[in-house]
């Protein structure tokens, strides 16, 4: 496509500060994930050396209740229904006398962020002026709308009523998690590992402290690198079983200080494909107050999910692979990470793979 046809065709005319926009082409829904080549496959394949397995996945019920997030509620499991009878360990014999089978199916009601997961692309946007006119615009990555591609049960772009709603049912129909799905996300990951530096202690991770932790652990990331960080977090929701202590919690673990300059720079020219973390956001929040009269609440995730299309992982299980990994001198290895193919979604449940 010539510049020309690009720019009458593309959705915005500007793009926000750092932002890679357009650079993966004008309709590009997969971001970073695009540096996942198959050459950075091949780079994380040859981390393999023993062909040890990791599940980096908590249980899906886990941390349990809703003091981490009251709008995600715990998975709930039900048997399907076999007409007026639950199905489960339900003997066909009920229905048929000659035959043997015993039959258990079920379904399960469950937020898609409430544990280990991806953030897709659609997942947080931002108020930004998209055509340079001075009125901005409720936006996604790459210039993606609001009410158009990105829509809900109600388009608050109008009052509540004020405007018939859409005939399509809500969901993302571009940045959707599907896309992220078909990518298959296998590549070379890098653990950094926070807690064996800095212990469990509450701590903002800026780029000072960062290349202290890269340089102590000898650790190297280059573009096309997936970046896990584990704090410790999860052990500790492990422990708690079920019943997480939110003030324990907020007063304890490094979490990335999303609003660091230095920091912001090094994503930005690293060309990480993605940030993963065994906590609840990857970024520490309440994040740093802001020097600017508008500002984002989640400033890692505006810079990540809405300027680069770099993907945030949260709530992990790291630590028996970063324990592992620091006792037999490494720090990379094969990740295996698609999320559910559920289009539309805006977030998925991911059962994570590292092979050492």
């Amino acid at each position: 496509m010539s510049s020309d046809t690009e720019t009458r065709t593309r959705r915005w005319t500007q793009r926000p500060a750092d932002a890679n926009w357009g650079d993966f082409g004008p309709d590009d829904q997969l971001g970073r994930l695009n540096l996942l080549t198959p050459q950075k496959v091949l780079d994380g394949v040859r981390e393999v050396r023993t062909g040890r397995n990791f599940c980096l996945s908590l249980p899906l019920d886990c941390p349990g209740g809703t003091a981490l997030n009251p709008r995600r509620q715990p998975p709930h499991l039900a048997p399907t229904m076999r007409g007026d009878l639950p199905n489960m360990a339900y003997p066909l014999s009920r229905d048929n006398p000659p035959l043997l089978d015993v039959v258990c199916d079920d379904t399960v009601h469950l937020a898609l962020q409430y544990s280990t997961q991806w953030d897709s692309l659609a997942h947080m946007g931002q108020w930004f002026d998209l055509s340079g006119t001075g009125k901005p615009e409720m936006a996604f990555y790459n210039g993606y709308r609001a009410g158009e591609d990105v829509i809900g049960p109600v388009d608050y772009r109008h009052e509540p009523g004020s405007a018939p709603a859409t005939p399509r049912p809500p969901g993302a129909y571009r940045l959707g998690i599907e896309n992220m799905a078909a990518s298959n996300v296998q590549g070379r990951a890098v653990m950094i590992d926070l807690k064996r530096h800095f212990g469990i202690e509450k701590r903002a991770i800026g780029f000072a402290e960062l290349r202290e932790v890269m340089a102590a652990q000898q650790v190297v990331v280059e573009p096309g690198d997936m970046v896990c960080l584990r704090t410790g977090t999860d052990e500790a929701l492990l422990g708690m079983r079920g019943e997480p202590d939110i003030a324990w919690l907020g007063a304890h673990f490094a979490a990335l200080d999303g609003r660091d300059e230095g920091l912001r720079k090094w994503i930005v020219d690293s060309g990480v494909v993605a940030l993963i973390a065994d906590n609840a956001a990857v970024e520490m929040l309440p994040a740093r107050p802001a020097t600017t009269a508008s500002y984002a609440s989640h400033p890692l995730h505006d810079l990540c999910l809405f300027r680069l299309g770099v993907y945030l992982g949260e709530l992990w299980l790291l630590s028996p692979l970063a324990d592992w990994l620091a006792e037999n001198g490494r720090n990379r290895f094969l990740l295996t990470a698609p999320p559910l193919r559920l289009p539309r979604a805006v977030g998925s449940p991911v059962s994570p793979v590292a092979t050492v």
